[in-house]
C-alpha cells in the first residue's frame, strides 16, 4: 500500500535540489559582486594613493610646490576654508602636534577654493600664528580624491606613502589623538 509520503517523495526531493541550487547560485553571484566591488575598491585606493603621492600645489605666491618636498615627515594634507568651522577648532591641536614633533610631522594647510581665493588664505595666515604651510589646490587633488565637503584630511608617511584620508572632524582632541598615533606610527 503506497502513502502520500512515497508518492511525495521525489517532489519533495526535486525541490529540495533545485532550492539548492538557487541557493548556491545567489551565493556565487553574491561573492562575484562581493569579489567585483573589492576588485573595485583596491583600484580607487590605489588611484587615490597614487593622485596624493604625486600631489602638487601652489603656495601662496603662486610658486609650485610638491609633496616630495616634505620627505622624512608625516604629512597631513588639510583641506580647509576660512568659513569652516570644524577646519579651524582643529587648527590649535595641529599647531599642538607640529610643536611637539617639529621634526616629524607638517600640516599643509591647503585651500581647495571652494569659495576662498589665494589672497583670503594669505590675510587668514597672515592674521593667526600657526606655522602651517600654506598651500592652494591649483592642481585640483581635492577633485581627483572626490572631495565632497570640508574639513577632509590627508595623510602621508614619512616616505611620502599615502596612508589614509578622511571626511569631517572627531573634534579637536580627537583629531589631535587620531593624527598623534599616525605621527607615532609613521614617523
Amino acid at each position: 500500500m503506497l502513502n502520500y509520503q512515497m508518492l511525495n517523495k521525489p517532489f519533495i526531493m526535486k525541490q529540495t535540489v533545485i532550492y539548492s541550487l538557487a541557493f548556491l547560485f545567489i551565493v556565487a553571484c553574491g561573492s562575484e559582486k562581493k569579489n567585483e566591488s573589492a576588485a573595485s575598491q583596491n583600484k580607487e585606493s590605489a588611484n587615490k594613493a597614487e593622485h596624493v603621492e604625486q600631489a602638487a600645489f601652489t603656495d601662496l605666491d603662486g610658486n609650485s610646490v610638491d609633496l616630495s618636498e616634505f620627505g622624512g615627515k608625516v604629512v597631513l594634507i588639510d583641506f580647509w576654508e576660512t568659513w569652516c568651522k570644524p577646519c579651524l577648532a582643529s587648527f590649535p591641536t595641529m599647531q599642538k602636534l607640529m610643536d611637539n614633533y617639529p621634526d616629524q610631522f607638517i600640516v599643509l594647510a591647503v585651500t581647495p577654493g571652494f569659495t576662498n581665493t589665494r589672497e583670503d588664505a594669505r590675510e587668514f595666515a597672515q592674521n593667526h600664528d600657526y606655522d602651517f604651510v600654506y598651500l592652494f589646490d591649483e592642481n585640483k587633488l581635492h577633485q581627483k580624491l572626490n572631495v565632497q565637503g570640508i574639513p577632509f584630511k590627508v595623510f602621508v608617511d614619512a616616505e611620502g606613502n599615502f596612508i589614509e584620508s578622511s571626511l569631517g572632524s572627531r573634534g579637536p582632541e580627537g583629531d589631535y589623538e587620531h593624527a598623534k598615533k599616525i605621527i607615532e606610527e609613521h614617523s
